[in-house]
C-alpha cells in the first residue's frame, strides 16, 4: 500500500503522467484491484492511444477475468498501434498474445 500512497502523491502532482498512471495500475494488479488497474489503463489509452505498452497489460488483465472478446478488441488496437510507431517488439508481445488467446 506504501507504493500505491506514493504513487498517488506523485499523481496529485502530475494527473496526466502515463508513466505514473501504468505504474500505479500494476501495483492495483499486485493487490487483486482489477477494477481500478483497468480504469486507469483505459484512462490512458482514452488520452494517449500512442501509449504502446499498456495495451499488453489491459488486454491481459482482460483475458485473466474472462473478458476475452474486450482483451482481443485491446490486442488489435496495440498491434495497430505498435504498427504505426515502428515499434517491433510490442507488436510481436501483443500479436503473440493474441494468438495465444484466439487459436
Amino acid at each position: 500500500m506504501e507504493r500505491i500512497e506514493k504513487l498517488k502523491q506523485y499523481l496529485a502532482a502530475s494527473p496526466t503522467d502515463n508513466f505514473l498512471q501504468h505504474a500505479l495500475a500494476l501495483e492495483y494488479i499486485k493487490i487483486g484491484d482489477d477494477n481500478e488497474a483497468q480504469k486507469l489503463f483505459e484512462n490512458i489509452l482514452e488520452r494517449d492511444p500512442k501509449y504502446v505498452g499498456t495495451y499488453y497489460h489491459l488486454a491481459k488483465l482482460l483475458e485473466r477475468v474472462g473478458k476475452n472478446e474486450q482483451a482481443i478488441q485491446w490486442y488489435e488496437k496495440g498491434m495497430s498501434a505498435a504498427k504505426e510507431a515502428g515499434d517491433q517488439h510490442s507488436y510481436n508481445e501483443l500479436q503473440a498474445a493474441y494468438e495465444d488467446l484466439v487459436y
